[in-house]
């Protein structure tokens, strides 16, 4: 248990480090590719979320899914690339290659789900190379370059409110 919160704390500081050099790029064009960073301990439609995105235009080899979980078996197969706090080690290096592969691509966008600030996925988020991050603003006003104020389980508000404005910034 102690240990957890020293790896936590040498993760945040790898987080910290990460904010510090992050880049705003501007967004010019549209969205071809998402990548989608969902936090599955509380929330369970990652299905219904990306049959929303679809139906928003956007082909479904597009969207690029990974899943955070609290509780990783892992004995358990899971339909999604999945990971838990044991991907991540002591300096904050991811150690799963699916992770690492996620964060490098260049996502046109990138929509963190999750509505909990949690070190871990706050770190995916600062380390993804993706254009325009997306998230909720619940979460640190930092990692993500526009916020939607609603909740988890709204997840067809949340996407409706996504491409609306995406639409206008064209």
């Amino acid at each position: 248990m102690f240990l957890n919160y020293i790896k936590e704390f040498f993760v945040k500081k790898s987080l910290k480090k990460n904010l510090s050099s992050a880049k705003n790029e501007v967004f010019t064009r549209n969205v071809q590719t998402i990548g989608l960073l969902v936090d599955e301990s509380n929330f369970r439609f990652s299905k219904e979320l990306i049959k929303e995105l679809i139906s928003q235009g956007i082909a479904s080899e597009k969207i690029e899914i990974v899943v955070f979980r609290n509780k990783f078996k892992e004995k358990k197969t899971y339909s999604r690339p999945t990971f838990g706090k044991k991907h991540i080690n002591w300096k904050g290096e991811i150690s799963v290659d699916f992770l690492s592969e996620f964060t490098e691509r260049e996502f046109d966008l990138l929509i963190s789900y999750y509505d909990l600030e949690k070190t871990i996925l706050k770190l995916i988020t600062s380390k993804s190379k993706a254009k325009f991050k997306v998230g909720f603003s619940s979460v640190d006003l930092k990692l993500n370059r526009w916020m939607i104020d609603t909740k988890m389980e709204n997840y067809k508000l949340f996407i409706s409110e996504l491409f609306t404005y995406l639409k206008r910034i064209k």
